[in-house]
């Protein structure tokens, strides 16, 4: 039995059943709408937000976790005497890494390790994921942190179509979305994630469908020569039908173990509103 918790926070988009398959648990950000905070994932569900945002014309407020609940959150691992590893959204986006440092700081504790995983969604599901397997493997914290901070980090790309541009303006997140705004060719940007911020990749025109297979399509080359264990496919609800076309393409590469759909939370529904997809992947 190792003595290392895998902590992530909820920007992270990775499924329950792989949540549990390898006991990564789970701290949320808030989300803030009509002066009320909900916990991501918790008590307020995408759903929730793209009714709100349609009705008031506004989008969310993310923060990050309050300290007073990081510092409740890490508790009974601190009792239990055990190496912490957190992994959290971009330090270029959130606090929340931060908040989880302060939060070991106020039990003076040590064995907390605070990783920027410089990405987001599932970009920072692969880096927890890593971090847990390594840690049934029985590696040690310092050669997991070593690992995932200094070998994986950087060899994550991640990267996401979006149906509409208006909650990444409203958001501010990506500046360059904003020159974008009013372009009456109606485009369809590849957000791409780099260093831990986003920017604005190929431009994309067409139907909602046909540009996520030509974005697929464009990213064969890299697909074919990523790392083989797992590719995701991320959304905020986009339709079961293109999803699997995306599935299927994928699956027709002959590359990956496993192939892996998730539904974006709270958080990163909130930034990219709905509709929107991605297709995260690691390179060798």
């Amino acid at each position: 039995m190792n003595n290392i918790k895998v902590i992530a926070d909820s920007t992270c988009d990775l499924s329950k059943d792989l949540l549990e398959r390898y006991d990564i648990s789970i701290i949320p950000l808030c989300i803030n709408m009509d002066d009320r905070s909900y916990k991501d994932g918790i008590d307020i569900a995408p759903e929730d937000i793209f009714a709100w945002s349609d009705k008031t014309g506004n989008t969310p407020k993310t923060a990050a976790p309050v300290l007073n609940d990081a510092i409740e959150f890490i508790k009974p691992y601190v009792e239990a005497n055990k190496d912490i590893i957190f992994i959290g959204i971009s330090e270029d986006m959130s606090s929340t890494c931060n908040v989880m440092r302060l939060a070991g700081e106020f039990y003076n504790y040590h064995k907390i390790y605070s990783i920027n995983s410089k990405s987001l969604s599932t970009g920072i599901g692969f880096q927890v994921l890593k971090a847990a397997t390594m840690a049934e493997e029985g590696y040690s914290v310092e050669e997991i942190v070593h690992y995932i901070s200094d070998v994986m980090r950087d060899k994550v790309k991640a990267s996401f179509i979006v149906d509409t541009l208006i909650y990444l303006a409203r958001g501010g997140r990506c500046s360059t979305v904003t020159a974008l705004i009013g372009n009456t060719l109606k485009l369809k940007p590849i957000i791409v994630v780099s260093e831990g911020k986003m920017s604005v990749g190929k431009k994309y025109r067409g139907s909602h469908k046909a540009v996520l297979l030509k974005y697929a399509k464009d990213l064969k080359e890299k697909l074919l020569s990523a790392d083989t264990d797992r590719v995701f496919i991320t959304h905020s609800g986009c339709e079961d039908e293109v999803v699997e076309e995306l599935y299927d393409f994928l699956k027709g590469l002959n590359v990956f173990k496993e192939i892996t759909v998730t539904r974006a939370g709270g958080v990163i529904t909130s930034h990219c509103g709905p509709k929107t997809l991605g297709i995260l992947y690691v390179t060798k």
